[in-house]
């Protein structure tokens, strides 16, 4: 069984950075394909980033965070990372980390079988 648990998350300034990490635990994170999203209160689950498996590594990003996210994979470690700079306090929410077992990788919440619990991310002054 795939175990995916976020970390990274807290509270940061506007115009600030963190960086999350998805620790995958039960097999190697290459052979999945593995997406970034986020839950504002009172708002629908929304796709924020995505990387292909295998030695292709695609990533994917929606436009309102192009240029300013940046998602990574180290096989090594079993981990996916998404890098934020530039934070905006629409960024704020839940973000999970999912896993399919396909090798495209896709920006929407469908389909991923495996997910994190979430961690909380706040932009505020």
């Amino acid at each position: 069984q795939l175990q995916l648990v976020e970390s990274g998350g807290g509270l940061v300034q506007p115009g600030g950075s963190l960086r999350l990490s998805c620790k995958v635990s039960g097999s190697a994170v290459l052979y999945y394909a593995i997406g970034w999203f986020r839950q504002a209160p009172g708002k629908e689950r929304e796709g924020v980033s995505c990387i292909s498996s295998g030695g292709d590594g695609r990533t994917d990003y929606i436009e309102s965070v192009q240029g300013r996210f940046t998602i990574s994979r180290d096989n090594a470690k079993n981990t996916v990372y998404l890098q934020m700079n530039s934070l905006k306090p629409e960024d704020t929410g839940v973000y999970y980390c999912a896993a399919d077992y396909t090798p495209s990788c896709r920006v929407v919440a469908v389909g991923y079988d495996y997910w994190g619990q979430g961690i909380q991310v706040t932009v505020s002054s």
